[in-house]
């Protein structure tokens, strides 16, 4: 019976047993009255308007004692917290309302905007995104075409950047705003992300920090998909989060059509994965039944729409075969996920750090940051997917457990306690965010310059075609040397100019082939025929023009053409020929003319 209780019998407490009283030699409770041996009084504190005094059954067994009023004040108690209580919930008030979630998401990704948008269409594309052009131009049965042979798995992006490129054109600029976008948002749903796992303070300092980090700006200027990985990714973990701390139907809906969105953009970046099934386990170790079947059938469903272009882009790994990383390769892992060493290094170390403030949060951070590029190194021989490119959606969660290592300073992040406390802690945690910010974007700043600059190693091919639309003539075919696919390149460059060198030897177009590459004419001297000067693109590394292609095409064109002029750009040579001679053949009686061929159909 609780002491609280309204007293049965009028104010009596007779036992059956013979009067016993069950609270005697208890002793005495402050603002509850006392228990004295049977002999005293409980001076209730009219809680429930009944004052009186229970006397000893003992003296007068078998009736009801009179009241003897004896008012006390009660003494306040403080209320005690459940002792089930979460230890690592963080206060509803923290949460704040909408606006709060806006501002936290807004106003990292606007400064991921800003860096991302300044001079974005400066660099020259360079070979994957010039595949990513060629792929995304194609009308769609040629791309049907291509995707059976090679790049299956980029599909669903190709199809995003074609129906892009037809509302917004082809330029770099043009071009690289979806990713742009993409990257921009990524530092948002990281600030969003480490609001929700820990505070406010430590999701804006890991939003803030991910958008001054120099491969934000260079990827989100990439015309490839990582930029949507990263994104995929925050998403995801975040909707698996929210599912976590607040299920309902609506949420697991949307966890479960973020899985596809995750392997559409890269399927390197399924590994993560991993470190939600980590999150479920624990959440189920912490009594929760349901989740797990919530999860199994929302990976089951999501998986369902990328197993299949999954086991097609089995086949296709030979595209990749060249990349069989070594020792090296492992060890500069740090410095190419960031960008430098001067950023790798304190992110990484904070990030290593952060895993001890981290909470139960630390075991599935700990698996997003390791298993990736750990599993994709063990299997680079079959798989050939260790590449810092793939492996960039790793990088927000070093970044986010650096925050958490560096607003620790300050006070806790996980616990009931974090982001409450005195105003003086949480002005300290603030300036810590700013501070850090400010560090990182300084140690940044090297970073970014470079990736505003062409991509090293990358030939010149702007500066090729505008050598050759200032000095073209009627008549003039282009020849290509070397294994940069300089076709391609060369094509974009000159997409615009109507006058523009034939392409002399090309024989079988890529989309016949359905391939990136066009077969070239086995009977040189033949489709060069009509050819009186000849534009020599090459980028062989010998320094030796021809040295780049069939030797018979090289002796055709040297005995028939001699060099006007050779111009040096980066990585690339340009040589201008004039024929010495009249062609033989007749080009008439040429009934398959490369020359009349267009590279787009």
């Amino acid at each position: 019976m609780s002491p609280h209780a309204p007293a049965p019998y009028g104010g009596g407490y007779p036992d059956a047993a013979g009067g016993h009283d069950p609270y005697a030699e208890q002793g005495a409770y402050a603002g509850q009255g006392t228990y004295a041996g049977g002999q005293g009084g409980y001076a209730d504190p009219g809680a429930y308007g009944v004052p009186g005094q229970y006397a000893d059954p003992g003296r007068y067994p078998g009736r009801q004692d009179s009241y003897a009023p004896e008012p006390a004040a009660p003494e306040p108690v403080d209320p005690q917290p459940p002792a089930d209580e979460p230890a690592e919930k963080e206060p509803e008030g923290q949460k704040g309302g909408r606006l709060a979630t806006a501002v936290v998401f807004l106003v990292p990704t606007a400064l991921a905007l800003a860096l991302i948008l300044r001079g974005i269409g400066d660099r020259q594309l360079w070979r994957d995104e010039h595949a990513t052009w060629w792929a995304a131009t194609l009308s769609f049965h040629d791309l049907s075409l291509l995707i059976r042979s090679i790049d299956v798995v980029f599909t669903p992006y190709y199809v995003l950047m074609h129906l892009w490129i037809a509302l917004a054109g082809d330029s770099p600029t043009a071009m690289r705003i979806p990713g742009a976008v993409a990257m921009a948002a990524s530092a948002g749903l990281l600030a969003l992300l480490g609001r929700r796992l820990f505070t406010t303070q430590v999701g804006l300092l890991a939003g803030l920090a991910f958008a001054v980090v120099p491969v934000t700006t260079r990827y989100g200027q990439e015309i490839r998909p990582y930029a949507f990985a990263v994104a995929a990714v925050l998403l995801s973990t975040l909707l698996l989060a929210r599912a976590l701390d607040k299920p309902s139907f609506k949420v697991w809906v949307a966890y479960t059509l973020s899985v596809p969105l995750i392997g559409w953009s890269h399927l390197a970046s399924m590994a993560v994965l991993g470190a939600h099934l980590v999150m479920i386990l624990i959440a189920r170790r912490a009594g929760d039944k349901i989740v797990g079947w919530a999860y199994a059938a929302a990976c089951t469903l999501g998986m369902c729409f990328v197993i299949p272009m999954a086991v097609s882009g089995s086949g296709q790994s030979g595209q990749i075969a060249w990349n069989n990383p070594v020792l090296k390769d492992l060890l500069d892992f740090p410095k190419n996920l960031f960008g430098s060493w001067a950023v790798a290094v304190p992110v990484m170390a904070l990030g290593a750090l952060g895993l001890f403030f981290a909470g139960r949060r630390a075991l599935p951070l700990a698996v997003w940051i390791v298993l990736p590029p750990v599993a994709t190194y063990a299997t680079a021989a079959q798989l050939h997917l260790f590449l810092p490119r793939y492996l960039l959606f790793t990088a927000p969660a070093w970044v986010l457990l650096a925050a958490v290592a560096v607003v620790r300073l300050a006070g806790p992040v996980v616990g009931a306690k974090a982001g409450t406390g005195a105003a003086a802690r949480r002005g300290l945690g603030w300036a810590l965010v700013a501070a850090a910010v400010a560090g990182l974007a300084f140690q940044s700043l090297p970073g970014i310059r470079e990736t505003r600059q062409n991509a090293l190693g990358e030939p010149d091919f702007r500066g090729a075609a505008q050598l050759i639309e200032a000095g073209q003539k009627k008549g003039d075919g282009i020849v290509f040397s070397g294994v940069m696919s300089e076709r391609r390149a060369m094509d974009y460059e000159l997409r615009d100019d109507a006058g523009r060198p034939r392409d002399s030897l090309m024989y079988r177009t890529p989309q016949e082939l359905g391939s990136f590459g066009a077969l070239e004419c086995p009977d040189s001297a033949r489709c060069l025929a009509k050819a009186d000067r000849l534009w020599l693109v090459s980028t062989t590394l010998d320094g030796q023009p021809f040295s780049g292609m069939p030797k018979t095409t090289a002796t055709v064109i040297q005995k028939s053409f001699k060099v006007v002029r050779t111009k040096k750009l980066n990585y690339l040579q340009l040589v201008l020929l004039e024929r010495t001679r009249a062609a033989t053949d007749d080009p008439s009686e040429d009934k398959d003319d490369a020359a009349k061929r267009k590279v787009h159909t």
